[in-house]
């Protein structure tokens, strides 16, 4: 059971109202390597993992459902306030005639989300290495977001975001070490 608190994980505030910047975000909301393919992609694998680890992806998973709130929060608040044109002129256009200011599940390109990008390949060492992988790529995306941002309030969000990239790598490069050590025991019968 979780328990939801009615507020985010991490205040998000913006600048100004910036339809380009909402563009590239849009890739941690519904890309290969979002925030929503994060958060399934844990927790469906932690059906398959061993009990050593499997609180590991349970909590991981749910975090990035908050992440995901976010995302959803800071592009609400760079376009709430665009004009079509605005929004024309920023790349999203397609959306915008589609599905107004409203969020959708796709990547910064318009390629909507696909349940592919969620992988489970039911071997927990195979599938913990996947995990570190997603995060080493998100913590990527947010720090090239950041790169191409000038919004000071929003990249304080956006680091925050990319620290806990960071963090959950490292959580789950040490539950490889463990189901390794766990792997290479000695049993005796």
């Amino acid at each position: 059971m979780w328990l939801y608190e009615k507020k985010l994980q991490y205040p998000v505030k913006v600048s100004e109202c910036n339809p380009r910047l909402a563009k590239f975000l849009i890739e941690q909301y519904g890309g290969a390597d979002g925030e929503l393919s994060a958060a399934l992609r844990y927790l469906n694998q932690r059906y398959s993992i061993p009990d050593q680890v499997i609180g590991l992806l349970t909590d991981i998973g749910t975090e990035e459902f908050a992440h995901l709130e976010m995302i959803a929060t800071m592009v609400y608040k760079l376009t709430k306030d665009a004009t079509p044109e605005q929004l024309k002129e920023a790349g999203l256009g397609a959306h915008y005639a589609n599905h107004d200011k409203a969020l959708f599940y796709h990547d910064a390109a318009g390629n909507p989300w696909t349940a592919t990008y969620i992988q489970a390949k039911g071997d927990p060492i195979a599938d913990l290495y996947e995990d570190i992988a997603a995060e080493e790529k998100a913590r990527a995306t947010y720090q090239w977001i950041i790169n191409m941002s000038d919004d000071p309030f929003l990249n304080d969000s956006l680091r925050f975001l990319r620290e806990r990239e960071i963090v959950h790598s490292q959580r789950f490069k040490e539950a490889v070490e463990i189901l390794k050590q766990e792997r290479d025991k000695k049993r005796i019968f």
